[in-house]
Order: structure tokens, then C-alpha cells, then sequence
């Protein structure tokens, strides 16, 4: 969440000025307070320095008028106070026994015509208590007046917050200057850091004076070096894996091209010459019905030609169909391994008898079909697959550390006949599909199917 009076677009020296300043503006403040409490105590002094001293005056004043006539008293009063004009920091008044204002000190001349701001004056007011001096009928009031102290204190803080203002504005350009010149090595670490990730991995900072950014020199440069071993080792680890894989397709197009020419040589040569001597000795079967000796050679005949039809049959067959299904399962492998983050382990042995066409896509699809539904159904994280060739028959194994048969509803379910539709599919070629939950957990698929085709009719 974003601080109130943030500023997301300034700098960081500028931040850095600014938290400055605000601080010498605290520390200002509180160095005002204590002026507004010595000033408030100076205005008080004076004001009650100055009623003391007015007041000692008029008693003084007083006292010579005690020496005239009474009838003249009054007027020689009035006088004296008009000829007295203004008492300094009071306010005098002379009323008389009706109580009405006979004489009122005028307004000082000094700083005429100004005032302090009201809050600014009630700050520094204090409560001085007024006298009052009867004399011959009349009523001498004389009432503290701190308008003008207060006026001086509130110029002389005038001025002192303007110099405080400038303080604070020079303050905050010379922090501000200091710390970018401080920090100007930063932005050569950010344009390194910007072309480090722009792919460039030989950019190195200098060596700086400062002994922090010293540390964060070396520190960079050695993380540079390490990247760019560590990507030049990536690269040859890249490079050596293509060649691999470009010999190892290129041995695998040589095995094949090697199996089809040797499955042409036998099917044009052996088989067309075995095939030959069967038609040979099929004729010398049917034209030697009445010669018992050769007739029967030659059914022998017959018999062990067609072994080895069958024979050269079987090695075709193997030849052309059970290694391109070896084929077909890794590259179906390869595929789902780059689509599914789930870790794929597989183990495939497929030798001796040759596949049978609907076998070798029976067992295609199991798999296939088995591992679709570990990735709608399963849940799982780790699949291993095994596909074993005994003899005349192949068993496929499929396990999963999935929910298995746990009852809750799939999240991808799908029409519900996947495995009903496998397990008819398994049958009808003489196969056997088996499902089983272990105790851990998880889900394991066993099929068991003849390497040669056992269809069976329904």
C-alpha cells in the first residue's frame, strides 16, 4: 500500500533532501517554540515594568496636585493628563464621580495603524491587573496596553521565519546536490544491471572510491563472471546435445534405411526363390499322385517351404513393423513430456517375435489412452510405464501416484468409456486388461496381449 504524501515519481536523492528538510523544519519549529515562550515572558515583563513605573508617576503627580486649592484640583487634572498624552505601554483613562469618560490616553505613534494577527497576540497575552486612583471626584483607570511589544515580536518573526524559509530551501538544494553527486555511481550500476539483462554479459562496473560501492563493484563483477561461465557452459551443453541428437537420428535413419534394404533383399530375393520352389513342388505333388516315393518328397517339400515362408514372414514383420512401433511409442512419449509437466519414466523392451499390425496399434492406443486419462482423471505428479516383450506376448504397465479410484468427480471428465472401450479392444485380440489401486495410492494399468494376432470372434 502506498504511504500518504508519497512522491512515486521523485528521486531518490530528492526523497533523501526532502526527509531532510522536514526534519530541520521540526527541528525549527521546536526552536520557535522556545522563542514564542522567552518572548511571551519578555512582553510580560516589559508591559508589567513599564504599569509599575506609570503608576508610581501618576502617584508622584498626584501628590504635587495635593498642594493646590480643591475647587482647582479637578481642572489642573484634566490639564496634566492632556499635557501627559500617551503613558508608555498603557492605556490611561480619567472619568469623572458620573462616570463618564473625561480623558482617554491617544494611540501610540509608533508602528501607527498596525496590529498584531489575534491568535498571534493571544498567544503572547498575559493578564497584568489595571489600577485605579481616585483624586478630587475623578477616577484615574490606567490599563496595561502590550499591542506594541507584541507587534515587535510578531515582525521579529516575521523575519526569522522568512530566513528560516530560506535556510530550508538552501538546505534542501544543497542536500539534494550532495547526494546526487553521492550517488552518481548508482546509475552506472543501473545501466550495467539494464544491459546485464538485456543479454550482454560482458558488462563490468569500475572500480569505485567508496568503499560501499567498492564491495558492490566487485560483488556485480563477480556475478557477471559467473553468468557468463555458466551461460557459455549452457551453450556448449546446448551445442553437444544437438549434435547428439543429430547423430543419433542420423544412426536411427541408418538402422532404418539398413532394415528396409535388408527386408527388400530378403522379400525380393529369398522369398520370391522360396516361394518359386513351393509352386515347383506343389506341381510335383499334383502330378505325382501315382508315384508314392517322390510324391511324398515332395509334399515334404511343400511343407518346408511354407516354414520358411512363414519364417521370412515373421523376420519382415519384425524388420518393418516391431521397430517402427518402438518408434511410434517414443516419439508419443517425446510429445506428451513436452506438453504435460507431469515426470514421465518409461522402459520399453520389445524383442524376439515380430507385432502383428492391430497388436502393434492395440498397444499404441492403450497407451495413449492411458495416459489421456492420468492427465484428466489422475491428478498425479510422477507416471511410470513399462512395456515388456515375452516371447509371443507383451505386457504393458502403467502406474500413476494419482487418487486412483477415489469416487470424487474428475475435473476434465470425459464420456466414461475410455477404459470399457480399451478393455473390449484388448479382448477382441485374445488380450487381458487389469486394473488395481495399491495400498499407497495411485492408479496401475496391466494389459497382457499376444505379440501375433489371436482375434477373437464374437
Amino acid at each position: 500500500m502506498q504511504q500518504p504524501f508519497a512522491l512515486p515519481d521523485a528521486s531518490l536523492h530528492t526523497r533523501v533532501g526532502l526527509v531532510l528538510t522536514g526534519l530541520a523544519a521540526c527541528l525549527l519549529l521546536v526552536l520557535g517554540g522556545l522563542w514564542l515562550h522567552a518572548t511571551r515572558n519578555a512582553v510580560h515583563e516589559e508591559v508589567e515594568a513599564a504599569t509599575r513605573v506609570s503608576g508610581q508617576w501618576l502617584k508622584v503627580m498626584l501628590g504635587q496636585l495635593q498642594a493646590l486649592p480643591e475647587a482647582e484640583r479637578g481642572e489642573r487634572l484634566l490639564a496634566m493628563t492632556a499635557s501627559i498624552g500617551r503613558v508608555r505601554a498603557n492605556v490611561l483613562e480619567v472619568r469623572d464621580a458620573a462616570g463618564q469618560l473625561r480623558y482617554v490616553s491617544p494611540p501610540s505613534p509608533y508602528k501607527a495603524g498596525r496590529t498584531a494577527p489575534a491568535w498571534f497576540a493571544a498567544l503572547l497575552a498575559s493578564d497584568l491587573p489595571g489600577s485605579r486612583l481616585p483624586f478630587a471626584g475623578y477616577e484615574l483607570s490606567l490599563h496595561p496596553d502590550p499591542s506594541r511589544a507584541v507587534l515587535d515580536a510578531w515582525d521579529e518573526l516575521l523575519g526569522l521565519a522568512g530566513w528560516a524559509l530560506l535556510l530550508l530551501i538552501g538546505l534542501f538544494a544543497a542536500t539534494r546536490r550532495a547526494l546526487a553527486r553521492a550517488l552518481r555511481p548508482l546509475n552506472q550500476v543501473m545501466q550495467a544491471l539494464d544491459r546485464t539483462g538485456m543479454g550482454r554479459f560482458d558488462t563490468r562496473l569500475p572500480r569505485f572510491a567508496s568503499p560501499e560501492l567498492g564491495r558492490l563493484s566487485r560483488a556485480f563483477n563477480g556475478m557477471a563472471d559467473r553468468l557468463k561461465a555458466a551461460v557459455d557452459d549452457n551453450v556448449r551443453l546446448e551445442t553437444a546435445k544437438e549434435v547428439a541428437e543429430q547423430m543419433q537420428a542420423r544412426v536411427e535413419a541408418e538402422r532404418r534405411a539398413e532394415r528396409e534394404g535388408i527386408a527388400r533383399e530378403l522379400h525380393d530375393e529369398l522369398a520370391q526363390g522360396v516361394t518359386a520352389v513351393r509352386a515347383l513342388a506343389g506341381a510335383i505333388v499334383q502330378r505325382t499322385t501315382e508315384q508314392p516315393a517322390l510324391h511324398s518328397h515332395a509334399q515334404s517339400i511343400v511343407a518346408v517351404t511354407g516354414e520358411m515362408q512363414d519364417g521370412v514372414r515373421r523376420i519382415l514383420h519384425r524388420l518393418r513393423t516391431g521397430q517402427s512401433l518402438v518408434a511410434r511409442l517414443e516419439s508419443t512419449l517425446d510429445a506428451w513430456r513436452r506438453q504435460h509437466p507431469i515426470q514421465l519414466t518409461s522402459r520399453i523392451a520389445l524383442t524376439g517375435e515380430a507385432f502383428d499390425d492391430e497388436v502393434a496399434q492395440c498397444v499404441l492406443r492403450t497407451v495413449q489412452e492411458g495416459l489421456t486419462n492420468i492427465v484428466r482423471h489422475a491428478d498425479a505428479s510422477r507416471v511410470d510405464l513399462t512395456l515388456l516383450q515375452n516371447g509371443a506376448t507383451v505386457q504393458i504397465r502403467l502406474a500413476d501416484n494419482g487418487r486412483g479410484l477415489d469416487g470424487r468427480p474428475s475435473g476434465q471428465a470425459g464420456c466414461g468409456l475410455g477404459l470399457q472401450g480399451m478393455r473390449e479392444r484388448i479382448a477382441l485380440l485374445g488380450g487381458q486388461l487389469e486394473f488395481a489401486t495399491p495400498a499407497g495410492g495411485g492408479f496401475v494399468l496391466q494389459a497382457c496381449l499376444p505379440v501375433a494376432q489371436g482375434r477373437v470372434e464374437a
